[in-house]
Order: C-alpha cells, then sequence, then structure tokens
C-alpha cells in the first residue's frame, strides 16, 4: 500500500546524515512502510542529488562535516525551484538559539536524536500530505498555464505573444526597479492574462472585422471569465487583479469595472501598457505591425486622450529607447 493515499508512486525521502548507523535506522523504518528511500553522506552531495533528482521530503542532520543542516536549508528555501521542498531537521541540539537557528532557516519540523520510529513515521506522514497537496496544486496550475497557451496559439497572427511579454515585463520591471514578487506576477500574468477568452466563441475570437455590439458584450467578459479560471489557485492569487483589470483605461473608459486612475491596480497599469505596445507592434488580423516610432507616438497620443497612467507612460518609453535594438521595430 502506498504510504499517502490516493496517489500510486511512494513518496522519495532523502536522507542526509554522516552517521551510517542513522541512516541506517531512518531507511529501514521508511522502507517498512513502503517509502522509497535515498541518502546523501554531506551538505554538497544533498545540493547535488536535489538538483538531479529532487525528492518529496528531506531528512536533514544538522551536525555534519563541510556545509551543515542550516546552511543546506536556507539555500534550498532560498531557490524557487526547492522552496516548497519539505525539510525536517534532525538534531541532537537542544538549545532554544538551535530551533530558532532551523525555522529561520526555513526548516518544515523537527525530529529530535536519538530517533523515535513512531515519531519519524508520524512526521513524514504529515508532510507527505503537505508535499501531495502543493503537487496537485502545481498540476491544477500547470492545466490553466495549457489553457492560456492553447489560447494564444488559436489566433495564429499574435504569434509568441506571450513569451514576449516575459521579457517585456522582466526587463521593463528590473529597468524600474520593481521587486522580484512584482515581477514574477507580472510574468504569470504575461501567460495567463487572456485565459478568459478560452469561454469566447471562435467565431467572435477569431473575427478578422469589426465586432458588432453584441459580439464586443461578449468580447469583454473575458477578463472575468480569467479572473473566476484563476481564482481557486493560491499561487495566481496576485495575479488576479492583473487578469481583471488589464483592459481598464486611465480616464476610466475601459472594461470590466470603469476604474479609473490610480484605481487601477498599479501592476494591472504597468502591464497593459506593455500588452498594448506588443499589439501594436505586431501583425493582427485587423492591422499591420506599427514600428517602434509608430507605436510610441501612437500610445503618446491615447495617453493625451486618458488611456494610459502618464508617468508609467514616460517610464516605458523611456526604457524602450534606453534598448533600442532590442525590443524596437523598424518600418
Amino acid at each position: 500500500m502506498s504510504p499517502i493515499e490516493n496517489h500510486d508512486e511512494p513518496l522519495h525521502i532523502l536522507v542526509v546524515d554522516d552517521d551510517a548507523t542513522n541512516i541506517l535506522l531512518i531507511e529501514k523504518t521508511l522502507r517498512s512502510k513502503h517509502y522509497h528511500v535515498s541518502h546523501a553522506s554531506s551538505g554538497e552531495e544533498a545540493l547535488t542529488f536535489v538538483q538531479q533528482q529532487p525528492p518529496d521530503i528531506i531528512l536533514l542532520d544538522v551536525m555534519m562535516p563541510g556545509m551543515n543542516g542550516f546552511e543546506v536549508c536556507k539555500i534550498l528555501k532560498s531557490q524557487q525551484s526547492t522552496r516548497l521542498l519539505p525539510i525536517i531537521i534532525i538534531t541532537a541540539l537542544q538549545e532554544k538559539e538551535d530551533r530558532i537557528a532551523g525555522i529561520e532557516a526555513g526548516c518544515d519540523d523537527f525530529l529530535s536524536k536519538p530517533i523515535d520510529r513512531l515519531e519519524l513515521v508520524a512526521r513524514v506522514q504529515a508532510l507527505g500530505k503537505v508535499k501531495r497537496l502543493n503537487d496537485d496544486l502545481d498540476h491544477a496550475e500547470a492545466v490553466v498555464m495549457s489553457f492560456a497557451r492553447a489560447v494564444e496559439a488559436k489566433d495564429g497572427t499574435t504569434g509568441d505573444h506571450c513569451d514576449r511579454l516575459i521579457r517585456l515585463v522582466t526587463s521593463f520591471g528590473n529597468y524600474i526597479g520593481l521587486i522580484p514578487s512584482d515581477i514574477r506576477t507580472l510574468v504569470r500574468a504575461s501567460v495567463v492574462h487572456d485565459v478568459g477568452k478560452i469561454g469566447v466563441p471562435d467565431s467572435i475570437l477569431l473575427k478578422p472585422g469589426k465586432l458588432t455590439d453584441e459580439e464586443w458584450k461578449v468580447m469583454k467578459l473575458h477578463p472575468l471569465i480569467g479572473e473566476e479560471i484563476c481564482r481557486p489557485l493560491r499561487s495566481f492569487k496576485d495575479v488576479l487583479r492583473i487578469i481583471r483589470h488589464h483592459h481598464e483605461k486611465w480616464n476610466g473608459s475601459g472594461y470590466p469595472d470603469g476604474l479609473k486612475t490610480e484605481e487601477i491596480p498599479y501592476l494591472a497599469r504597468i502591464f497593459q501598457i506593455i500588452d498594448a505596445y506588443d499589439a501594436m507592434t505586431t501583425v493582427r488580423p485587423y492591422k499591420k505591425a506599427y514600428s517602434t516610432e509608430e507605436a510610441l507616438a501612437l500610445l503618446r497620443e491615447e495617453s493625451k486622450r486618458g488611456l494610459w497612467d502618464p508617468d508609467i507612460l514616460q517610464q516605458f518609453i523611456a526604457f524602450i529607447e534606453h534598448h533600442r535594438g532590442e525590443f524596437s521595430l523598424t518600418s
């Protein structure tokens, strides 16, 4: 029987300890409960192992030659790819300061030496459930990302729209000094901002001519549909406001809520300008691709009519001119 119900594959546990006796005890205990167990004898070996074959849970001894367990834990928890990997610190240290050091390093639980077998199994089972839940959430996120890519693929004229947006938001975010979490939010939005178009009929989505009033009402529902698709996923919490509001306008003429000026979330104001620039500089069924000069001139003209945040637009124009050649197109 699998150690975690409703999942066929046994959890993979990495034991990191320089004491062969401790490794033998832990391996024997966990294998008797049908876990798959690997081991590493140093912090450096553990880091290499995790990169090559990521485990589900790490049991990490503190006192090892070279890099200690706290250092290994801190490194793994600081990396995007391993920050959610559950880590149990195993220690004979009983001082409060040592526990605090483990917490500050980001560990998820503690196990004291000498190891109690029942406690070992209980703690691994508890964190195994957390790991499986995170895996399920990751899978759900991947499905939403696939939906978004499918929407992009439907319209052959948009090309690699999402990938271009990712490059633009990352470079512009760094240019204006956004914090890393805000840049990550913009990167995610680059992929899923139009996922709600999956609920728009192809006859409207791919129509080469002008939409009728009724068709336009349907098209304007896509930010709300996208928000509802992504709302259940905790990892998309910060992206929801961009999905909903990336078609608002500075003067209140946008949709779906008619927000104006600083009522529009800051990251949505950034994203909508970058999204508009990319749309202007690529071929669409209803228009040719504008050159960089033409696109910037149009953005300036639209800003005078109240469509864009004027301060962000000036920053974006300076950014494009600074990176002329990288994000610029000629006629």
